[in-house]
């Protein structure tokens, strides 16, 4: 019963840590004064080994462009992409992100992307 728990403890831990072992970094936040109320943000998200993001939805136009390792991304409806170095993805802003994470179990990956949102809107809603 010891060695159940402790596995159960160890597996809730390790999905636990993946889901949240990123780092998002904003670049550039910019008004778009040709269209009142919108804004570009640009941030870099780097994906530790076995990063997974919770199902989210941006409420934007996100581009995502692939600067290192590989990520596998998908919208509902959607075919799910894996992507390497220089390749892009698109979601927009009706998409709900069901699959957002670093392919790999042992290389980081890291990907830069362009929002084009409403202005102070968040770049993130989590999906309950």
């Amino acid at each position: 019963m010891k060695k159940f728990i402790l596995s159960v403890f160890i597996f809730t831990f390790g999905f636990a840590t993946a889901m949240h072992a990123q780092q998002v970094n904003t670049l550039f936040t910019k008004q778009l004064p040709e269209a009142p109320g919108k804004e570009i943000e640009v941030i870099t998200v780097n994906y530790a080994p076995g990063a997974v993001d919770a199902i989210h939805r941006h409420d934007a136009h996100a581009v995502v462009y692939v600067l290192e390792g590989e990520v596998e991304m998908q919208v509902r409806g959607g075919t799910l992409q894996r992507l390497g170095p220089g390749q892009v993805f698109y979601e927009s802003p009706e998409d709900v992100h069901t699959v957002s994470r670093n392919a790999s179990k042992t290389k980081p990956a890291k990907f830069v992307v362009f929002f084009i949102k409403n202005e102070g809107a968040p770049i993130l809603t989590p999906i309950h």
